[in-house]
């Protein structure tokens, strides 16, 4: 049964020919590689997931890549556990509106400015 490797501790500049061919030189056989990449920089974000073939044995290959040295960095091998599902968090708030008063009414004084009758000042 092919499983899914979790390769840690990889070197930021690590490119996937590069993962492809240490995986090559152990005879491990291989369905895919992922390493996975910060959104903005596109750098390596120091790990990776590797889906076995169906004929290479997860134990064995979990023994010659774990503590493998690539780049100064010692490996860190293990069997890929599932993701689990995320909470839903809401959307998002409403933000500050300084246009409101601590009372939730917008703007300044409703109903007390022009509309108020003048006093008589005698």
């Amino acid at each position: 049964m092919p499983g899914k490797l979790f390769i840690g501790n990889l070197p930021f500049s690590i490119e996937d020919a590069g993962l492809n061919e240490l995986f090559a030189s152990m005879n491990i056989p291989i369905a895919s590689i992922r390493i996975v990449r910060d959104p903005q920089t596109g750098r390596s974000r120091g790990f990776a997931f590797a889906e076995l073939a169906p004929e290479a044995d997860m134990e064995s290959a979990i023994n010659q890549l774990n503590g493998k040295v690539m780049d100064g960095r010692p490996l860190t091998v293990n069997e890929a556990r599932a993701q689990k599902p995320r909470e839903s968090r809401g959307g998002g708030g409403g933000g500050f509106d300084r246009n409101r008063n601590r009372f939730g009414r917008r703007g300044g004084q409703r109903g007390r400015g022009d509309d108020r009758r003048p006093r008589n000042s005698e």
